[in-house]
């Protein structure tokens, strides 16, 4: 390769493309010119060096290396480029790429370098990240080896399902026990083909059910050769390959599974999900614990999962002043019939409805509530006085009683009528006057004084 003579303006234009740092040493390796051409080596002030040693600013690691340098300086097999690190002040490290050169007969060396802080502090993060990664990898080998041995360690057979296909990805040894032989295993069947082809339809909806919920869900199934049914509880999880389900099964007890008790519990259960009226089962509180299919229909939503937990009054016209009444006549008399309000749906929609209560037995208190809809309550509303006489008028009237304020009732009618309708209150709140005054939209002085101007009062009783 022939190359021109340079002159010393065509250098310095080509040293700072080529080289980052250039150090020129004599023949005693002091440092005699530094000139720096590197951005990032500019800021550390590196002018300091003339007049030091190299030996003392090259790094304890790459004395060896830089001694080696040297003494190969001139010769044909010399390394063009070596690694050294340098260390300009304590506590700074600045790698470098170096090159040397001798130039004349005075001994004198010139060191070019090209920085690698940036090469350096990529390797150092590469090594940081992996081993990071390593650590991860660790908690997750531990994490699995937990989850394995408790998966294989329960007595009850449970199995992974994947949701798209419905075929089993994993099951414990309780599971292939219960529906195979140990032998063949239950990864890849089908999880349908499992059941009994009777409740095979009750294991879909239980599982379409999970996965719209998002809850667990639990459902009585029998798998093939069994001879009763058993609890199926379903969850649905996500792992990296999509939604999984987790499908544990458990004994009933032998209350559960009598011959005698089993299939009227079957018909009971039956009749409530395909029953034309809605019917709730609250706590003490009025919080919801469960639903058949027409309630959530009649205050449109689409499981019973979006009414779990929740309190009733949110569903009914008067809130709290309806659940007040209900609960109060429940812990008195233990039943309630006819109790007649609204329910109110979940895009506001005002339902007619006639409710029955019972208290249920067991050792918290709860309620089941029967919500039967009014058919053709809202044309009875809009002409309360269709009828011919007065007597139709007042029946229709008392029916209106807790579905609307007082003043929405009697309006200009009679003295009578307004007599009435503080009757009906008193009588569905038990005589509870605060709840009346509530249920008709009056302030309890309105009512006290309209009691006295009735002599519905005994005489010396204060408010």
């Amino acid at each position: 390769m022939i190359t021109p003579d340079l002159s010393s303006v065509h250098l310095q234009q080509l040293l700072p493309a080529l080289v980052d740092i250039v150090l020129v040493l004599d023949k005693h390796s002091t440092v005699l010119e530094v000139t720096v051409f590197g951005k990032d080596l500019q800021r550390l002030n590196l002018s300091g060096l003339k007049g030091r040693s190299i030996k003392d600013i090259v790094s304890h690691d790459s004395q060896e290396k830089f001694a080696m340098v040297m003494a190969s300086l001139g010769k044909a097999d010399a390394p063009l480029w070596r690694h050294l690190n340098f260390s300009p002040a304590p506590g700074q490290d600045l790698p470098l790429q170096v090159s040397l050169l001798s130039q004349g007969k005075d001994g004198t060396v010139w060191l070019f370098g090209r920085d690698l802080s940036g090469v350096s502090q990529m390797q150092s993060r590469l090594v940081e990240a992996h081993q990071s990664m390593e650590r991860d990898f660790l908690r997750l080998r531990h994490m699995e080896a937990r989850y394995r041995l408790l998966f294989e360690s329960v007595a009850d057979p449970m199995m992974v399902v994947d949701v798209a296909q419905r075929r089993v990805m994993e099951a414990n040894n309780a599971a292939q026990l219960v529906f195979k032989d140990i032998n063949r295993k239950l990864p890849g069947v089908d999880v349908v083909q499992l059941f009994d082809p009777a409740k095979r339809e009750a294991l879909e909806q239980l599982l379409v059910q999970a996965q719209t919920s998002g809850r667990m869900e639990s459902g009585r199934v029998r798998y093939l050769k069994a001879e009763r049914d058993c609890n199926l509880h379903v969850s649905v999880f996500v792992q990296e390959g999509g939604p999984q389900f987790l499908l544990r099964l458990q004994a009933l007890s032998a209350q559960q599974t009598s011959h005698t008790e089993a299939p009227v519990i079957d018909w009971f259960h039956h009749a409530l999900d395909q029953a034309p009226v809605g019917f709730v089962v609250a706590d003490r509180l009025g919080t919801v614990l469960a639903s058949n299919p027409e309630f959530c229909s009649m205050v449109g939503v689409s499981s019973h999962a979006m009414l779990v937990n929740k309190s009733l009054e949110e569903w009914l016209a008067r809130g709290g002043v309806d659940l007040g009444v209900l609960l109060t006549n429940l812990r008195q008399s233990r039943t309630l019939r006819s109790f007649a309000t609204d329910l109110r749906s979940m895009v506001g929609v005002l339902i007619p409805v006639d409710i029955t209560a019972v208290t249920l037995n067991g050792e918290d208190p709860t309620y089941g509530f029967f919500f039967h809809e009014i058919a053709g309550a809202r044309s009875r509303e809009a002409t309360p006085a269709s009828s011919g006489g007065m007597a139709d008028s007042v029946a229709q009237l008392s029916q209106l009683v807790g579905r609307m304020p007082m003043k929405e009732i009697v309006g200009e009618t009679s003295t009578m009528i307004e007599r009435m309708c503080i009757q009906a209150a008193l009588a569905l709140t038990q005589n509870n006057r605060a709840s009346a005054a509530e249920m008709l939209g009056l302030s309890r002085q309105s009512l006290y004084v309209k009691l006295h101007r009735y002599g519905m009062v005994a005489e010396g009783e204060s408010e």
